[in-house]
């Protein structure tokens, strides 16, 4: 099943919440799309329930389906909770990382800077999304691409960068510290029911 490239927008007034993390989908309209919008108030099956929590998680961090599978799998190979494993290996991406630190406005954009090459991880060019980042390492912006409009725009607006990163201005290099917490991840997601959904 190949990634999402539609209409964020409309995904994230379907599921409730805002899949860029912009917010601003839910401003105008905070009900799911069509005529009925306003008005649905169908109640989803235990099944139904699971697979929404699972595409909104997905769509959220714009995965495909083998690739959010296989690392669905993996963090079932760690030791701990597998749910809450998933969530930190999903948010150790690099894609996701160049978002939380403010070089890209949404993950969409972080992953299109990682696929043209304007990303760095120990100052080593790195071009894979999904890279996974391990604790310690610094993620930067190769000096050609610190005057990139979309990233001096990005860098401008961002207020807000996680705990577990650090961020030096001058340098503008961010640095992975250690792994997130649970209650520092998305809580609009229950990843038990994803939990649930694959072990059916």
């Amino acid at each position: 099943m190949a990634r999402y490239t539609g209409p964020i927008w409309k995904k994230s007034r379907r599921f409730g919440i805002s899949l860029t993390g912009t917010g601003k989908e839910l401003d105008k309209r905070p009900y799911a799309p069509g005529q009925h919008g306003a008005n649905q108030r169908r109640k989803l099956s235990e099944y139904g329930l699971q697979l929404q929590e699972k595409q909104k998680l997905r769509f959220m961090y714009g995965l495909n389906e083998r690739q959010f599978r296989n690392l669905f799998e993996r963090a079932g190979k760690m030791k701990g909770v597998h749910g809450e494993n998933f969530m930190i290996l999903l948010e150790s991406r690099l894609d996701n990382l160049v978002y939380r630190l403010g070089f890209a406005r949404t993950r969409r954009q972080a992953r299109q800077l990682v696929n043209h090459g304007h990303i760095t991880v120990d100052g080593q060019r790195v071009d894979i999304p999904s890279y996974q980042v391990k604790v310690g390492q610094t993620i930067g912006l190769r000096e050609k691409s610190k005057n990139l409009d979309i990233i001096k725009e990005a860098l401008e607006m961002n207020t807000f960068v996680p705990e577990y990163l650090s961020y030096d201005e001058n340098s503008q290099e961010g640095t992975f510290t250690r792994l997130p917490e649970r209650e520092e991840l998305p809580a609009e997601i229950n990843e038990s029911l994803i939990v649930e959904f694959y072990s059916r």
